[in-house]
């Protein structure tokens, strides 16, 4: 038999675990959560690394997989973008092991001044 209809044969009888979730709170019920809050993460900085202001939104519906940060510290002056990202990577390693995505977007607190929104 050709080994690709054997294997397809193979495919058609496994059967998958209902890992998809349709709406954010079947995913909250079907994935627990990485047990990463923001609030976890924003305590984190501004301890280690003296941060001013941080602002961590959850953009995966609320099972704290897909997290975003404007993380404003003055240890960020005289260092790149890459030393930044290095920096709070290194802080929260653990944390970030434990969740799918993670983006901050890191400032000097001159910076953040030119920076922030104008309320």
């Amino acid at each position: 038999m050709d080994p690709r209809i054997a294997l397809s044969k193979t495919l058609n009888k496994l059967t998958v675990d209902n890992m998809a979730a349709s709406t954010d709170s079947e995913a909250q019920q079907v994935h627990p959560s990485s047990g990463v809050t923001p609030e976890g993460l924003k305590s984190k900085l501004e301890e280690m690394l003296d941060a001013t202001y941080v602002e961590i939104e959850d953009l995966s519906g609320g099972c704290g997989q897909m997290l975003e940060a404007i993380i404003v510290s003055p240890q960020f002056a005289k260092k790149t973008t890459l030393a930044r990202a290095r920096l709070v990577n290194t802080t929260l390693k653990e944390e970030i092991a434990a969740i799918h995505a993670w983006t901050a977007k890191c400032h000097t607190p001159e910076e953040w001044e030119k920076k922030k929104p104008q309320t």
